[in-house]
C-alpha cells in the first residue's frame, strides 16, 4: 500500500514538473509568430518576404499544416528568421489597406474574402514580396520536410542557381548543413 502512494506521489511530480518547466525547456523558435494582414500592411519588413497562410475555419488540411507542419522547429525557424508569417482568414470580414488598395469582405454569394480572390482552394500560401507584390503561390497541404525545401529555396535566392527539381535532389546533402548553419545564428 505504502510503495503505490510513493509510486502514485513520484508520478504527479513528474507530470507537475513537465507542465511547469515545458515552457522554460522549449525552444521560442519552435513556433511561428503568425501576425494578422493588418499588421503585415503597416510592417517594415526590409529584405524578408511576406507569408500569407490563406485558411478558412472548415479546411481540414488547413488545420493538418498546423498541426503537422508548422509545428515543425525548422519550418518555425524559417518562417520566422526569413519571412514575415500571416495568418489570414480567407472569408474573415475585416477592411484592410494592403500597399495602396483597399479589400474588404467579398459582396454576394461567394464567401472569399477580396483579398483571397484568385485563391483556388485551402490551404494555400502566397509569398509576397517586400513591396506587397506576389512572387509565389503554394497551394494544398505539404508535409513538412518538403515544406522546409520549398521555404528554403525561396528565402536563400536559390531558385536563381537551381531549377526546383534539381534542388529537391541535392537538399539533404548539399544545402541543408548550409541551412542549418544559417538557423543556429
Amino acid at each position: 500500500m505504502k510503495q503505490k502512494k510513493i509510486i502514485k506521489t513520484i508520478i504527479l511530480v513528474i507530470v507537475g514538473l513537465t507542465f511547469h518547466l515545458s515552457p522554460f525547456t522549449s525552444n521560442a523558435q519552435s513556433q511561428v509568430k503568425w501576425h494578422t494582414i493588418e499588421q503585415a500592411a503597416e510592417a517594415k519588413i526590409g529584405e524578408k518576404l511576406y507569408f500569407v497562410d490563406f485558411y478558412t475555419s472548415w479546411c481540414g488540411y488547413c488545420k493538418k499544416m498546423d498541426r503537422e507542419t508548422f509545428s515543425d522547429p525548422t519550418v518555425a525557424k524559417i518562417l520566422n528568421q526569413y519571412y514575415y508569417p500571416v495568418k489570414f482568414n480567407a472569408e474573415g470580414t475585416n477592411t484592410f489597406i494592403w500597399f495602396g488598395t483597399t479589400y474588404g469582405p467579398a459582396n454576394g454569394r461567394n464567401r472569399s474574402h477580396q483579398f483571397a480572390q484568385g485563391v483556388q482552394g485551402y490551404p494555400t500560401f502566397i509569398i509576397y514580396t517586400a513591396d506587397g507584390k506576389p512572387f509565389q503561390s503554394i497551394p494544398g497541404y505539404v508535409p513538412a520536410n518538403d515544406f522546409i525545401v520549398m521555404l528554403w529555396y525561396l528565402a536563400s535566392g536559390d531558385y536563381n542557381r537551381y531549377s526546383y527539381d534539381q534542388y529537391q535532389r541535392i537538399f539533404n546533402k548539399e544545402i541543408r548543413p548550409t541551412m542549418e548553419k544559417a538557423l543556429a545564428k
